[in-house]
């Protein structure tokens, strides 16, 4: 009885709770196709419709990601950086354009357009930075990406607040926000310069490479990030970066290439969309009143920036495995305390509040483990040729796993209820111990030395010998 009643009360809080932008979608499709054919759309249409504007920007996300890394070895990391911002332009240009041209095609497709954006950017940035960093700085550097990703998506939050652009009549104009980051890096990245590794071991420029050298570690400073690049350039030569469907062939890349895919798949299914999923009833049952709500999950936002950003000043010194291995066991801590609350959610006052603590302490653990030291760990686990590739196959299956955990994720809660999250108990258990017996730590060592450390381990255990010398090169 409690459960159904848990269960009722969610549905109750989602339909309370302000979703304005929500409503007024669907109202403009709604008047859109009276205007047209003069009567109401048919609720399963619309419904349709609602559900292909939301699920088309994954479809999108797939599609960038999966081209993210040719775009990037053809046009350079920079050059496909400031080339994806038209795709943001255009897409902030329809959605804003939908309303005033009563058209709710182009909504789908700014949509699309946005999404195939995000996996560009999500699939070349991080390379980028994580290629122009300092190995000292790496981790801090390529911790960007998770820092700015947080930002945007607590800047998306405020700006949804009904007093800035959260009001009905304005979801065309916060819609179009989403050119301003694309207005900024056009400005801004230009004076930047592109990658030296891509420069001199793709493109074979040596003046080129020492100038952008120059530029970010000073005149006198680059010489041993220039003597790294040069070691990884011989372990290459004579061969073009790899495609995707290579990196799978390559047998000295198959323990890498699966640790990627691992951490991948578990950035979406370790629970983070369940707890932002429950947080509204959560928020709820604590006494916080329904017009409330979003100010709450504000807070949530702003709470995963801050763990992004703690990340970014520690990565360097715990380092890569701490951070990710400690996340995940937290996460799994907060599963069975989360679990727990949930179910004896009425049978005290504070248990609500307990509730809303496990809500925090989750985001705070995925923030400060999983949430920032995936990219970084796909950009340090590979060299220059194999880099792109393995960017296209993790976003890829990035994208993929979100699309799967929002097609199953509806069916799991109501089928489990919050005993869902002992499904997530144990995907977090279990990335954990692989990354704890497979995966080496990465602070602090060029790109070599780390896979030189996987081929290492496969040869120890097949030769079951000790005192091999480490291997300088790769079968590149």
């Amino acid at each position: 009885m409690n459960e159904l009643q848990g269960k009722g009360r969610i549905n109750e809080v989602r339909q309370c709770a302000p979703c304005l932008c929500y409503q007024a979608v669907q109202t403009f499709i709604n008047e859109t196709w009276l205007e047209r054919y003069g009567e109401e759309i048919p609720e399963q249409l619309l419904t349709f419709l609602w559900s292909s504007i939301v699920s088309i920007f994954t479809i999108g996300g797939l599609i960038g990601a999966s081209v993210g890394g040719t775009l990037a070895i053809r046009f350079g990391r920079k050059g496909t950086l400031l080339f994806n911002n038209s795709f943001a332009l255009l897409a902030a240009l329809l959605m804003g354009m939908s309303y005033y041209a009563s058209a709710f095609e182009l909504l789908i497709l700014g949509r699309f357009l946005s999404g195939v954006n995000a996996g560009v950017g999500i699939c070349v940035q991080p390379l980028y930075l994580g290629e122009i960093a300092p190995r000292a700085l790496r981790g801090a550097m390529a911790m960007g990406t998770s820092i700015f990703i947080t930002g945007g998506i607590l800047t998306g939050q405020v700006m949804g607040l009904t007093e800035l652009l959260g009001k009905e009549d304005y979801w065309p104009l916060l819609l179009s926000t989403t050119c301003i980051p694309a207005l900024l890096q056009l400005l801004i990245l230009p004076w930047f310069p592109e990658s030296p590794r891509y420069l001199l071991i793709d493109r074979g420029d040596d003046s080129a490479c020492n100038l952008a050298l120059k530029q970010l570690h000073g005149g006198e400073n680059y010489h041993g990030e220039r003597e790294d690049m040069e070691r990884e350039r011989a372990s290459a030569t004579g061969v073009k970066p790899l495609k995707p469907w290579e990196l799978f062939a390559d047998k000295n890349l198959r323990w890498p290439l699966f640790t990627i895919i691992t951490i991948s798949i578990a950035q979406q299914l370790n629970g983070i969309n369940a707890i932002y999923f429950y947080a509204e009833y959560v928020f709820a049952e604590a006494g916080i009143p329904f017009e409330k709500i979003p100010y709450a999950t504000v807070g949530t936002g702003a709470c995963e920036c801050l763990t992004a950003l703690t990340c970014g000043l520690l990565i360097d010194s715990l380092g890569r495995r701490v951070l990710i291995i400690g996340g995940y066991l937290l996460m799994s801590l907060w599963c069975i305390c989360f679990t727990i609350t949930l179910t004896f959610q009425t049978y005290s006052s504070w248990m609500p509040y307990l509730s809303m603590a496990c809500v925090f302490a989750f985001i705070l653990s995925f923030g400060l483990g999983p949430g920032g030291v995936t990219n970084i760990l796909i950009t340090e686990l590979f060299t220059q040729t194999a880099r792109p590739a393995a960017y296209m196959i993790g976003g890829s299956v990035n994208w993929l796993s979100f699309f799967f955990i929002g097609m199953v994720f509806p069916f799991i809660v109501n089928g489990l209820q919050q005993y869902c999250f002992l499904v997530f108990l144990v995907v977090c258990c279990l990335v954990a111990t692989f990354i704890f017996f497979v995966v080496p730590e990465t602070k602090n060592k060029t790109f070599l030395e780390i896979q030189s450390e996987f081929l290492r381990r496969k040869r120890t255990k097949l030769t079951a010998t000790k005192g091999s010398d480490p291997l300088l090169s790769t079968s590149l």
